[in-house]
């Protein structure tokens, strides 16, 4: 079958299109290379020892999506793309809305057109807010978004469910995940954001590796254990494998008309910003250098899942340890310098 993933060559969307080829599935790429470079199609290409089939195409651009599916057969999309830092939402917000929101009304405009049936979509956990009780369950009520990059996933699921409703045949799932850390353990394929990183853990690794500064802790007076925001670190592995479950399970889906569901993808687990320094430096033995910063406009307190349900339905839950992500993104930085 082949599998559409928009923004596979990202840090997520990559480690997807190797699950995939593992488990029978075809994977096709569209990538605008905004967010990564063309090394990482050469890496796929090493690790799956087969030619990678990717578009150098914009999402945002209908004639993406008719150049592709008028070569290709497409059977399912796994959507990525989009744009993820919080900090820069804020500071940008219609550059958010353009990139996350209308791209995604374009895609399913497109999957109707062509008749594709199956849409698997890169949620957030941010659509929770800052939650009233932990740990997240998908009963939780969405709360008012802190960001932009927030708001963009609850319109984004809300656009996707009112679509599939409208529908007599298409289903998707979004996967509301929490914080993606790790690399393919090859050191082939990791997290390689273009400019300062947003997120913590490519930003520590750099530290460490003298490529940046001291690594900068914002907020130190969460109503936490030890004062800094506390969130759930997932291997990226794991996270890629839950995608492939979450298209599987569409597939089954063949006796529905139309089907919409979301699912927290985690650990369960909560861990503050000190206890992974902490943590990193136990399990790498390399010392973290860095300073205490006021809270940040955006960031939330605490955010960890609930994940019974992606368990008992898609039959998925994480089996990779903390200290096994921080080790494996730590490989991926050395295999950088």
């Amino acid at each position: 079958m082949n599998i559409l993933i928009t923004g596979g060559a990202g840090f997520i969307g990559s480690h997807t299109y190797v699950v995939l080829k593992e488990n029978g599935f075809n994977p096709i790429i569209v990538d605008n290379f905004s967010n990564s470079t063309i090394h990482v199609i050469q890496n796929l290409e090493t690790i799956c020892q087969s030619p990678v089939v990717y578009y150098q195409l914009d999402v945002n651009d209908p004639k993406t999506y008719n150049q592709v599916f008028k070569e290709h057969k497409i059977d399912g999309v796994i959507h990525f793309a989009a744009s993820k830092a919080v900090g820069e939402s804020v500071e940008n917000p219609l550059k958010y809305y353009k990139n996350n929101v209308a791209s995604t009304i374009l895609l399913l405009e497109k999957m109707q057109e062509h008749n594709i049936k199956n849409l698997v979509f890169s949620s957030s956990c941010t659509v929770y807010g800052q939650p009233a009780e932990l740990p997240v369950t998908e009963k939780s009520p969405v709360q008012v978004a802190i960001s932009p990059y927030g708001n963009t996933k609850q319109m984004c699921e809300e656009i996707i469910a009112d679509t599939t409703q409208a529908s007599n045949d298409l289903k998707a799932i979004s996967l509301r995940y929490f914080n993606p850390i790790g690399a393919h353990k090859s050191a082939l394929i990791g997290e390689l954001p273009l400019g300062p990183p947003a997120n913590l853990i490519p930003f520590l690794t750099q530290s460490v590796a003298g490529l940046r500064g001291p690594l900068q802790v914002f907020g130190t007076d969460y109503p936490t254990l030890d004062g800094s925001a506390v969130r759930d670190y997932i291997h990226v592995c794991d996270l890629a494998e839950a995608h492939v479950k979450a298209l599987q399970h569409l597939i089954d889906q063949k006796d529905t008309a139309s089907y919409y569901d979301f699912f927290n993808i985690g650990t369960g687990d909560g861990t503050s910003v000190l206890q992974i320094i902490h943590a990193f430096e136990k399990t790498t033995g390399e010392k973290v250098n860095y300073e205490l910063k006021p809270r940040r406009s955006g960031d939330i307190t605490a955010v960890y899942a609930a994940i019974g349900k992606s368990k008992d339905v898609l039959g998925w839950q994480s089996k990779r340890s903390l200290e096994e992500s921080l080790k494996d993104a730590w490989a991926w930085q050395k295999a950088l310098l």
